[in-house]
């Protein structure tokens, strides 16, 4: 009996890896990634030293790692939320398909390798990697006592591409690029998480969950969205000028203006239906695209 035991849970372990996968989305790391490869980039041509390919892939491990760990969390701190709301209710940990405890483990690991990671590119991103770490635990609770949590996962977001930059240079000397870069990246997520929570503001008043549009309306939070979009794009432009690049760099970004234009046209206040494919096409197609051109002028134009 002890030996069919084993194998009964030795052959349910690829279905917990599966299903911890589903409950972080693992493959939505595709659109973290690109800001951080994008800073790392810039920053290894300002310093001369050629494509870091070792980095690159350190920041890929740190990356996934810590929004792997975020995800998990955010997902198990909010199960009780998730399983009033009829748009999550379906999540692995509502439904059973995965403990509460297999997820604590997954995000354990993933904390690890972020930590791993961080220690293998410097000091400085192994010091800032606890304090990188705050507001991604933070986030799943601020909708419990701010209209504002959307502020807070912009600041989680910001990490990425100033994560990115300090990975190769390992100081905050001259890091201005890297710090426009950041906050341009946090406002873009927190703009569009304002677009996102739009779906769940009937569930959200009714069950005591704070955000802007709960507070404020559809309405505001879709006019606050697309300000704080237009503040996204005047700082890419800032960055493009510190920076210094070249035409490619602003063909990617009127191409990223019209990503942004159609976002916000399909999503209205009185028609929630497109939100999902502002995220999947939109705002997904932002971030790569910004990345395409910029690797083409650092590869083909330096």
């Amino acid at each position: 009996m002890t030996a069919t035991g084993q194998v009964s849970g030795s052959a349910d372990a690829p279905g917990k890896v599966r299903s911890f996968l589903n409950l972080v989305k693992i493959e939505h790391s595709v659109f973290a990634l690109p800001f951080a490869y994008l800073a790392a980039l810039v920053a290894m041509w300002r310093v001369g030293d050629g494509v870091q390919w070792d980095v690159l892939l350190i920041v890929t491990v740190a990356m996934v790692g810590a929004r792997t760990f975020a995800m998990a969390v955010n997902r198990i701190i909010d199960r009780h939320i998730d399983a009033q709301n009829p748009r999550t209710a379906n999540r692995e940990l509502v439904t059973g398909a995965l403990s509460v405890r297999t997820a604590w483990w997954g995000a354990a690991v993933a904390l690890v390798v972020f930590l791993g990671a961080a220690a293998l590119l410097n000091p400085l991103c192994l010091a800032l990697a606890p304090v990188a770490v705050v507001p991604l635990v933070v986030y799943p609770y601020a909708k419990r006592f701010t209209n504002y949590p959307h502020a807070v996962l912009a600041l989680a977001q910001a990490i990425g591409p100033a994560g990115g930059w300090l990975a190769v240079t390992g100081t905050f000397d001259g890091a201005l690029p890297a710090a426009v870069l950041a906050i341009a990246v946090g406002l873009w997520i927190g703009g569009f998480d304002l677009i996102y929570a739009c779906q769940d503001v009937e569930v959200d008043r009714r069950i005591g969950v704070h955000s802007v549009p709960a507070r404020f309306g559809v309405r505001a939070a879709l006019h606050i969205s697309s300000a704080t979009h237009v503040v996204t794009f005047g700082l890419f432009v800032w960055f493009g000028i510190l920076v210094g690049l070249s035409w490619l760099w602003w063909i990617g970004l009127a191409v990223t203006a019209v990503a942004f234009w159609y976002e916000h046209a399909i999503v209205k206040p009185d028609d929630l239906s497109r939100v999902n494919h502002a995220f999947f096409t939109a705002n997904g197609f932002v971030g790569i695209a910004l990345f395409v051109f910029t690797l083409a002028d650092l590869v083909f134009l330096r």
